[in-house]
């Protein structure tokens, strides 16, 4: 039996809602300042749309951070280097962290969002255990290097959206000043951790 596939109309409607949430967001001061009447109104639909195609506010603005995020994932899970499985991971691990944080410094708002949703804990997130799983798999690669579980979870908790908005909303850091901060805070956690080891 063939799956069915969405209706031309349900199809227009979600890449609309996506589209105009995605806006919304980006426009915000404060991510809870949109609401599901905001994004269904940019939209042109009915709020029955939105329930009934996300389920929820949560359930919109995951599947809009999975939309966004899903060029990144792909290039970690199948491409070449520098993110994809056939790079060195000492070149991968901090290729790895640099795309997360440039990820949510383009997208911010939200990124911020998603952490704010309440509900289940972040790491218990779909992305997150993509991210964590895959730090942690190139770590184990590295000789000598030990508590790799423990040291991807603290390498990606650099890149946590709120971290990132008070750095660069409120300390003003620049985007290259973060990028190079993150990248030698990453060079000395391999190197302590590898010699540990």
């Amino acid at each position: 039996m063939t799956e069915r596939k969405p209706r031309a109309d349900a199809t227009r409607n979600r890449e609309a809602v996506l589209a105009a949430a995605d806006t919304l967001f980006a426009q915000c001061e404060s991510p809870e300042s949109v609401t599901m009447a905001d994004i269904a109104a940019a939209a042109g639909v009915g709020k029955a749309t939105l329930f009934r195609g996300f389920g929820d506010r949560t359930g919109l603005i995951q599947a809009l951070y999975e939309t966004r995020l899903a060029p990144i994932r792909l290039a970690a899970e199948e491409g070449g280097p520098p993110l994809g499985p056939t790079t060195p991971p000492l070149q991968r691990v901090p290729a790895l962290l640099d795309a997360v944080l440039c990820f949510k410094l383009d997208n911010r708002h939200l990124a911020l969002a998603l952490e704010g949703t309440g509900g289940d804990s972040p790491y218990a997130a779909e992305h997150y255990a993509l991210w964590h799983g895959t730090l942690r798999t190139a770590l184990e690669q590295i000789p000598g290097f030990t508590d790799s579980d423990f040291t991807a979870h603290a390498l990606l908790a650099a890149t946590r959206a709120d971290l990132v908005e008070h750095l660069v909303g409120q300390q003003r850091t620049t985007r290259e000043q973060l990028r190079a901060d993150l990248a030698a805070f990453t060079a000395r956690v391999l190197r302590s951790r590898a010699t540990d080891g």
